[in-house]
């Protein structure tokens, strides 16, 4: 498939999750018992006062904030009235500048966007597009009250009803940004309504058979009116709608809100976890390297959960199907979000429930399985240092000491340039499958990587023209290859060139370049009296001046 290879820059395109109206938002029905609550919301958003007002939402997690915030936010006649809307996602680790890169792109009305601008600057162009014009601002998920103090003082309030809309677990964060104006607080669901809500979930438009319907009840009372877990618990349901199936998750449920722990909900959420194949459940804990809030592609989701080995290959199928199969399968378990999709349906963009990812750290924690590194953390104790994925999220690239290479996975979702030591480290890692480094900018390719010939998924970004060495064919697991431009890079002429070796690794999967020169295969032929059909090749992306004839076609069965 020849595409702009944008899809495919995780560092650049997956974020916190933040509203674009160059991208569909995929259609989020309101769920049952949240009613009353829209239409209460939309009076407060249309009517009085006219002077800026903050409409703070405030409840449990997983009891349907942002759910009745996306819905307001979408609502058409909403939509109309407001000049400019923005959505933004606080989260625990928050920063002003992120903050406000996001509120500016979202407002901007030539619709470009802005990169790496100081906070003063931010700020300025922020007031400069809110000014004069009515907007509506959503702020999701705000834990602590400086993220508000962060940013008030950029909002205009020019008396034309503009509106911002805050949604937060802690009351006293809700009640800070306007202590005169009423808070929403969010209920839990009737039993009724909790009931209606699982059958929906379930059967959607169809009855449920008469005998299911009692247990269902149960069940569903049993959830005590948190919207997540019932819609999780309905996930695991709809797998097998049988009488004896049903008997047996009631018994689970009530045993886990029968818990003095104060985790029930918690536990609720984890049957659905543990009744998942051993491969869903890699693929699920596979989510929880991703930050909170983190916006997460399909198709950079897809060459990951490949490159670590969890989809295995079947007679005739395609592993990216096999893959999409699986997250078909945890989406309708509740599990994972479809958060927006491309103009033709498909599924573009993911979210986890904060929840859902608390659960999915737990269990990954409990396993090994994965290692979050921020500022908190820069050394990995000794002897407990069997995590096989790391995911850094420090903001600065700090130092990290390990006492165990041992890992396969190491992503980085944090900006930085290159150093002798960070390249040092990452070498360190000889078992190493996946390096997702796009973030991380390289002056010129780091050779000590050639190196780490288990590699399965290299993506990392360069600042100036960029020759790949020709020694990248000892890299011969590798299957996806994403190198992107960053920086002032960006403004200048400067391409990346790769080698004529490329076509001599048969198991490359994804070629993904900004401004890539790649040479002809049969100049490859030619002067290396070498060439491979790359029966695997899917994926050509950002290519200047590259042809792509029959006889290449050829030499790429599959390419899509």
């Amino acid at each position: 498939m020849i595409n702009d290879g944008k899809e495919d820059a995780p560092g650049a395109e997956n974020s916190r999750a933040a509203d674009s109206s160059r991208s569909v938002a995929s259609n989020e029905s309101l769920p049952v018992g949240l009613d009353e609550d829209l239409l209460h919301l939309k009076d407060r958003l249309t009517g009085l006062p006219s002077n800026l007002d903050i409409i703070s939402i405030v409840g449990m997690g997983g009891i349907g904030k942002t759910t009745l915030a996306r819905n307001l936010y979408n609502d058409r006649l909403i939509e109309e009235r407001f000049d400019t809307r923005a959505w933004v996602v606080v989260s625990q680790n928050y920063h002003v500048q992120e903050l406000l890169t996001i509120l500016v792109n979202s407002t901007r009305q030539d619709g470009g966007e802005v990169h790496k601008k100081s906070i003063e600057e931010l700020a300025v162009r922020l007031h400069k597009n809110l000014k004069g014009r009515r907007y509506l601002i959503v702020m999701d998920d705000a834990w602590d009250v400086k993220a508000w103090d962060g940013v008030k003082r950029y909002f205009p309030d020019d008396n034309n009803s503009s509106r911002i809309i805050l949604t937060t677990r802690q009351s006293e964060v809700a009640i800070y940004p306007n202590p005169q104006s009423p808070i929403h607080q969010m209920t839990l669901l009737s039993p009724k309504s909790s009931w209606d809500l699982l059958r929906a979930t379930i059967f959607g438009q169809d009855d449920c058979p008469y005998a299911l319907e009692t247990i269902g009840w149960k069940i569903a009372e049993n959830c005590k009116g948190l919207p997540l877990a019932i819609v999780v618990i309905g996930g695991l349901l709809s797998r097998d709608k049988k009488e004896e199936d049903w008997k047996r998750i009631s018994r689970d449920v009530k045993s886990a809100i029968g818990r003095n722990d104060g985790d029930q909900f918690m536990q609720i959420l984890s049957l659905s976890y543990n009744s998942l194949p051993h491969h869903l459940k890699a693929c699920f804990l596979h989510m929880g390297l991703f930050p909170e809030d983190y916006e997460i592609f399909v198709s950079h989701l897809i060459k990951l959960w490949i490159a670590e080995g969890f989809i295995k290959p079947l007679p005739v199928e395609i592993l990216e199907q096999l893959a999409k199969d699986c997250l078909s399968d945890l989406i309708n378990r509740s599990l994972i979000e479809v958060r927006r999709r491309k103009h033709n349906g498909e599924i573009k963009t993911l979210i986890i429930h904060d929840m859902l990812r608390e659960l999915c750290l737990k269990k990954a924690e409990d396993e090994k399985f994965l290692k979050i590194v921020n500022s908190d953390c820069h050394v990995f104790p000794q002897g407990r240092n069997n995590h096989r994925r790391v995911s850094v999220h420090n903001d600065s690239l700090h130092p990290i000491t390990v006492h165990d290479q041992h890992h396969c996975s190491l992503l980085y979702f944090c900006d930085g340039h290159s150093n002798n030591r960070l390249v040092f480290f990452i070498v360190s890692f000889r078992m190493l499958k996946v390096l997702d480094a796009l973030t991380i900018k390289f002056n010129e390719f780091p050779l000590g990587i050639l190196e780490l010939v288990h590699l399965r998924y290299l993506a990392f970004c360069y600042t100036s023209t960029l020759w790949l060495p020709a020694s990248m064919c000892k890299l011969w697991n590798l299957q996806t290859l994403v190198v992107h431009q960053r920086g002032i890079g960006m403004l200048g002429p400067y391409n990346l060139y790769l080698p004529l070796n490329i076509w001599t690794m048969p198991k490359l999967r994804h070629l993904l370049f900004d401004k890539g020169f790649l040479p002809s295969p049969f100049l490859a032929k030619a002067i290396l009296k070498h060439l491979v059909v790359l029966e695997n090749l899917q994926t050509l992306s950002g290519l200047k001046n590259f042809r792509c004839t029959k006889a290449v076609l050829e030499i790429m069965p599959n390419y899509l």
